[in-house]
């Protein structure tokens, strides 16, 4: 018997969310950072981007920017991206793929988990 059996390419996984999800929403799955590329409702099977480049809301004020390559994190209670990982709280979301500077409201991130 086979120890693997080939499922899908893994740009997305299915997803099947308890309440309406918009497009653009990013959702956290434990460990796992996804965002939705159309709206999927409630009790619904969908799928979550969990590979590509997005453009993603960031936290705002002095102090908060990203160079290319940093580390991208979401902080889900707050619905932003930011650069730390809050002690754990926040998830890792990939590393920014474009320079964001303190006064930009989104921050470009590559997915990587």
């Amino acid at each position: 018997m086979a120890q693997a059996q080939f499922v899908q390419e893994g740009d997305a996984i299915d997803y099947t969310p308890g309440a309406d999800v918009a497009a653009g929403d990013v959702v956290v799955l434990s460990d796992l950072v996804g965002i939705t590329k159309r709206d999927i409702k409630a009790n619904v099977l969908g799928a979550l981007a969990v590979k590509g480049v997005f453009d993603v809301a960031k936290e705002g004020g002095a102090g908060v920017t990203f160079a290319i390559g940093d580390k991208v994190y979401w902080d889900d209670g707050n619905d932003f991206a930011v650069a730390t990982d809050g002690a754990g709280a926040n998830k890792l979301m990939g590393k920014a793929v474009l320079a964001a500077a303190d006064a930009d409201t989104t921050v470009r991130v590559r997915l990587s988990q």
